[in-house]
């Protein structure tokens, strides 16, 4: 367990400083940047929520259900890689760049939409994210350029990239919108992990 969630906040490091790229740049190329946080996570064996959910056994070798062992499991995952974006975070306030106002835009771009369609929206990037990891794992790590910057144009909201821009928006504001923020993030973590389940929700034979 230990192990686990040291992992686990080396990823949302990971995660967040591909986001730091994302808000200093804002466009394709911040896009393509982001791919750094992925890369890492897979090149090293991360534990990343988005990275495991789809792949985390549902049933034991009995094949009896093991939901609850399986949930348990992601939400320890999450909670280090909120950890670690946190950290990172702390960091970015004490940047000369001034990023929280463009973290800033992308939460009010959430909260516009409301926390039922960004859930909807964030189903896009968990289907992403499993299959440019499995292509990943099976030595084709170029798909992750792909990917990354795909779900970054659609819009698609990743939870963990997600909880550190979050994490970096001015206080004041956090402060203001904080029941708002509460509504929204669960959903954006349901839905990736839906996303990310597809393939053993309708084709489990694909993967």
């Amino acid at each position: 367990m230990k192990n686990t969630f040291r992992s686990s906040i080396l990823s949302g490091i990971a995660v967040a400083i591909a986001g730091w790229g994302y808000l200093a740049y804002k466009d394709i190329i911040g896009a393509v940047l982001f791919s750094f946080g992925l890369l890492t996570v897979v090149n090293y064996k991360l534990k990343l929520y988005t990275g495991t959910a789809g792949f985390i056994p549902l049933r034991d070798d009995a094949g009896r259900s093991c939901w609850f062992k399986a949930i348990g499991e992601l939400l320890f995952i999450l909670l280090g890689n909120i950890v670690g974006c946190l950290l990172v975070s702390l960091l970015l306030r004490m940047s000369p760049l001034e990023l929280g106002e463009s973290a800033q835009g992308i939460l009010e771009s959430r909260l516009a939409i409301g926390p039922l369609r960004a859930g909807l929206l964030a189903i896009g990037c968990g289907f992403i994210m499993t299959t440019v990891v499995t292509f990943a794992r099976e030595g084709k790590p170029l798909t992750l350029l792909f990917g990354v910057p795909l779900f970054i144009n659609c819009g698609f909201p990743h939870c963990l990239a997600d909880a550190f821009y979050y994490l970096s928006v001015p206080l004041s504001y956090t402060t203001e919108h904080w029941a708002e923020v509460a509504m929204l993030y669960p959903c954006l973590v349901i839905g990736n992990f839906i996303g990310c389940n597809l393939y053993r929700f309708i084709a489990p034979s694909v993967k």
